[in-house]
């Protein structure tokens, strides 16, 4: 293919992107991650995911915290800015980063569905165990750094438990946020657009009350610009590797992929989970994409492979976490993933 022809498909990729995903994705996740940098006392953060945290209660929250949330590799990164700036330990962040696009609720019931219980509760059980130990070891790498960063910002009074913030009745917080989570989850929901985009404004309406009500107007205002904080932060550098997967996936045809990882080899599950830490999901797309291959003769190692490395990770999600936590920590914790998926792949394709 041509340069041109290669530019052609990377803005198409980004197009299909930006009008799939932007309304009812990413502007959601955004606007949360915004109401947790200006509202959530850090109090709440430290309590279950600080670094000081018991890391059983730490993890295991942090493990299944994404169920309720069908978000994407890429969606969930303005979350885990918005709880590490909260003062979240990196190991119980991490657990969260790789859990929430994960394990969501949705995407487990269509693998069980689609792909068989086997595959299904095989995903069921390697994402939460993955998040509860992947987590544990990058916190394990990288204490030192996170209890020089602890005590700097102890120092400095950033992750003060009494943050200055308005405390707001626990109901409140709960209506508030659960209404925002919500208008992220009912907006993933696959359904005819006019129930969609019907229960998107009754949502967006009650959430208008409820600002209205609770919340003043210099409240209203520091949290229009923590959300425009986050989206200068994220937002361009997510584009920017949308655009590069879809000049990536014309100079990689599909079926080169499908042809080496039709057995349960440890060369075919890297294969599988490479291949699928590069790509794009959009949430529950991997399983019919899983689907397809397997009806093409991929290996069912394989395919767990895919499925344990795909939804965490992307090649924009990647570059943004680059940005995030820095190469070292970034880089080690993609190490991680691929291995973890590799590994969990291989074993479970000598018994499927």
């Amino acid at each position: 293919m041509t340069f041109g022809g290669l530019m052609l498909e990377g803005l198409k990729t980004l197009y299909e992107y930006v009008a799939q995903h932007t309304l009812f994705c990413l502007v959601p996740a955004f606007f949360i991650a915004g109401a947790i940098a200006a509202f959530l006392n850090t109090a709440a953060v430290m309590k279950y995911f600080g670094p000081r945290t018991n890391k059983v209660l730490a993890y295991s929250v942090a493990s299944v915290s994404g169920a309720i949330l069908a978000v994407c590799s890429c969606t969930v990164l303005p979350l885990f800015t918005g709880i590490r700036e909260k003062g979240a330990g990196l190991g119980p962040a991490v657990a969260f980063l790789y859990s929430s696009p994960a394990i969501n609720i949705l995407a487990m019931t269509y693998s069980i569905h689609l792909l068989g219980y086997d595959l299904g509760v095989a995903r069921i059980i390697g994402a939460v165990g993955f998040a509860f130990v992947i987590g544990l070891i990058m916190a394990g790498i990288f204490h030192k750094e996170e209890e020089q960063r602890m005590l700097e910002a102890e120092a400095a009074g950033v992750f003060a438990y009494d943050d200055g913030s308005r405390v707001r009745p626990g109901r409140q917080n709960l209506a508030y946020f659960g209404v925002l989570i919500a208008i992220l989850v009912y907006g993933t929901a696959k359904m005819a657009n006019i129930y969609k985009y019907g229960g998107e404004v009754l949502l967006v309406a009650l959430l208008i009350y409820l600002v209205k009500r609770w919340f003043t107007r210099e409240e209203i205002k520091t949290w229009f610009l923590e959300t425009w904080r986050m989206v200068k932060m994220i937002l361009p550098v997510l584009l920017l590797g949308v655009f590069l997967v879809g000049v990536i996936k014309e100079l990689i045809p599909p079926e080169v992929i499908s042809r080496y990882v039709g057995g349960n080899t440890i060369g075919g599950n890297a294969i599988a989970s490479v291949s699928g830490a590069l790509m794009y999901f959009a949430t529950l797309t991997e399983v019919p994409i899983v689907r397809g291959l397997l009806d093409l003769g991929m290996g069912k190692g394989p395919a767990l492979a895919l499925m344990l490395a795909g939804p965490a990770l992307s090649l924009p999600s990647m570059i943004v976490l680059i940005r995030i936590l820095g190469p070292k920590k970034a880089l080690t914790y993609i190490a991680l993933v691929c291995l973890f998926a590799m590994g969990t792949g291989f074993v479970f394709g000598m018994f499927a």
